[in-house]
């Protein structure tokens, strides 16, 4: 009988050890774990090695050419996502700043109200236009970005803004760039978001229902792993970035942060620029790209305006986290796990 209490006291005294440190995270109180409670509590809450993506799912990146006029922007990206649905694709994505050519000078007068939600044809062409594409298509559409408008006028503020809407047209999610690219680079670019654009406040996970979890986040959010790390943690099976590097950094950061992302978190990364536009004042470097989970780009555009798609496999997402078990390895007794503490998933005033 002693035999089996040691051997009942042993196998559940791990699960005993993640209660008492869920719960000091609860009161933020310390409780002093040993090594070997620290390494079990590590393993439980890394990336899962289960099925993320439940079936295959044909995704398709939508590198536009967009310019001034807003209506013929919307009626563009209708025919050129009603054309990735004609290839099979069931999840397209659009790139950043769609509608509208993209700069600070451009975000004010092409800013939309999204609030309070849903929003009127005339407070919310593109919105109205993205939920009808999505319906139109039978597709899972995330809708690049847009600028968007504070309802309050006197406040000036506007936010770069994804929407995401399934094959019924209704509305999954929304994400506002949280990190707004203010960058110089002396004799190359200097750029300043935060001068017009206000960031966002939470990470985005989105459910597609009958496939699994993505998350979305935006053009500069991409050089910030956290996101990605916490997304992956939480069963994503694809990262989504619409965005827009330019001819400076696009050479130098833009497939190595795909595949940095992808390598790290052993999932899909999808990168989708808008095609590059040189009378335009911002030239988007192009080259909207699927990363597979082993880091191997799968393929490609140029700077020219095109599709590119690929079938996305849970498999391989399952066999790449068998073959190399970063989650097994990770060491959380040595440095922290951003998947754990205070993380912000909701914004009060986001569009629903």
């Amino acid at each position: 009988m002693r035999s089996i209490a040691r051997t009942f006291r042993a196998c559940y005294r791990p699960f005993a050890i993640v209660s008492r440190a869920a719960s000091a995270a609860a009161t933020n109180a310390v409780v002093p774990l040993s090594r070997s409670s620290l390494s079990f509590a590590a393993r439980t809450m890394a990336t899962s090695n289960g099925p993320v993506l439940k079936k295959p799912l044909k995704l398709a990146c939508v590198q536009l050419a967009s310019g001034a006029d807003k209506t013929a922007n919307l009626k563009h990206a209708r025919e050129k996502v009603l054309e990735a649905a004609s290839g099979g694709a069931k999840f397209v994505v659009l790139p950043e700043c769609f509608n509208s050519p993209y700069g600070c000078d451009y975000f004010p007068s092409y800013a939309e109200t999204l609030l309070p939600g849903p929003p009127s044809e005339s407070q919310s062409p593109s919105y109205h236009a993205l939920s009808a594409m999505a319906k139109e298509a039978d597709v899972y559409l995330v809708g690049g970005s847009i600028p968007e408008a504070d309802p309050d006028p006197a406040s000036k503020k506007y936010y770069n803004t994804s929407l995401i809407f399934g094959p019924d047209g209704s509305l999954l999610g929304a994400h506002r760039k949280v990190h707004l690219f203010d960058i110089d680079i002396p004799g190359k670019i200097t750029f300043r978001e935060s001068d017009v654009l206000s960031p966002g406040n939470k990470l985005t996970i989105v459910d597609l229902p009958g496939y699994g979890r993505i998350a979305v986040a935006i053009c500069y959010d991409v050089r910030f792993p956290e996101l990605a790390m916490i997304a992956a943690r939480r069963g994503c099976f694809a990262l989504v970035y619409p965005g827009a590097f330019n001819l400076t950094t696009g050479p130098l950061h833009w497939r190595l942060q795909g595949q940095a992302r992808a390598m790290d978190n052993q999932l899909y990364v999808a990168l989708c620029s808008p095609a590059r536009d040189t009378s335009a004042t911002y030239h988007a470097w192009g080259h909207t790209l699927i990363v597979d989970p082993m880091a191997r780009v799968l393929a490609e555009a140029e700077e020219k305006e095109a599709i590119v798609a690929w079938e996305l496999d849970g498999a391989l997402i399952e066999e790449t986290r068998k073959n190399i078990p970063l989650s097994t390895q990770r060491r959380f007794d040595v440095y922290p796990d951003v998947n754990q503490g205070k993380i912000s998933f909701d914004e009060p005033d986001l569009p629903k």
